[in-house]
């Protein structure tokens, strides 16, 4: 019989080894799942009503854009100090504060540590919460509590950096080995001693890393925040493109691309150090 090109692929095929015996290999999913991909690519294309002929038509008026920003208009620079200012701000003490936090919650939700199902799931399911929510949603709401300004920013970075960190680090100390955590509440200490004593030196340089690198991440973030009325440069942005001053916008634009260069230089230096 003919073989077809779905025996070909989906179909398991069988190896006779030199003792006899036949050993039958498992067909690769690799196809069906480029199938499934590919029908949901096709499908999303239809329900989202993407128009590749924009692109054409459109495009070139994102060149044009770009070239009304060059050369930036430096005499704008003065006003820019003040909301990168805020930005930086809200962005370091946002982070240090959930990287902080972040350490009681990756504790209580790692089960191999706190050994109480409810526990655990309750905490992992706040920090799910927690990450599955915008950083621009939780601004917006932070501006209706706290009014405008870099307070409604920071309480959004806060929330990220803390569902973040929080969760790459439980499932860091889930993966530890825990013979000497074992060995040290044999010895009489405490669940919170023995973690200090036996995972912190484990765990410290990766949640550092980790740490760092939410920090570099939220000076982005923390540019747009402005949109939603949470202050820093981002508030700057909006109102000069609603202005149309592209000059402006160049220059804030080339500030924070220097800013964040810097930043993500000094933050990859000290990584190293912990590797």
């Amino acid at each position: 019989m003919r073989e077809t090109v779905y025996d070909k692929i989906f179909k398991p095929k069988t190896y006779t080894l030199s003792n006899g015996k036949g050993v039958k290999q498992r067909a690769s999913r690799a196809p069906l799942i480029l199938l499934i991909v590919l029908f949901v690519t096709v499908v999303s294309w239809e329900v989202t009503g993407v128009d590749l002929s924009m692109l054409r038509t459109r495009g070139h008026q994102f060149i044009v854009i770009l070239t009304a920003m060059f050369p930036p208009n430096f005499n704008f620079m003065n006003n820019v100090w003040g909301p990168l200012f805020d930005t930086i701000q809200m962005s370091l003490l946002g982070s240090i504060a959930g990287a902080l936090l972040a350490i009681p919650f990756a504790l209580l939700s790692s089960s191999n540590i706190i050994r109480n199902r409810l526990l655990n799931g309750f905490f992992k399911l706040f920090l799910s919460i927690l990450r599955t929510l915008p950083t621009l949603i939780s601004a917006l709401i932070a501006t209706f509590i706290f009014g405008l300004g870099t307070m409604a920013g920071t309480v959004a970075i806060f929330l990220f950096t803390l569902s973040y960190i929080g969760k790459l680090m439980y499932e860091h100390i889930e993966n530890v080995d825990m013979g000497a955590f074992e060995a040290h509440e044999s010895m009489g200490l405490s669940k919170v001693e023995a973690f200090r004593y036996a995972i912190v030196p484990d765990v410290l340089p990766t949640y550092l890393s980790v740490s760092l690198y939410a920090f570099e991440g939220n000076i982005r973030y923390a540019a747009i925040l402005g949109y939603v009325g949470a202050g820093g440069v981002g508030l700057l942005l909006d109102e000069r493109l609603g202005w149309r001053d592209y000059p402006s916008v160049g220059m804030v634009l080339l500030i924070l691309m220097l800013v964040v260069f810097v930043i993500e230089r000094i933050s990859e230096y000290f990584r190293m150090k912990l590797t």
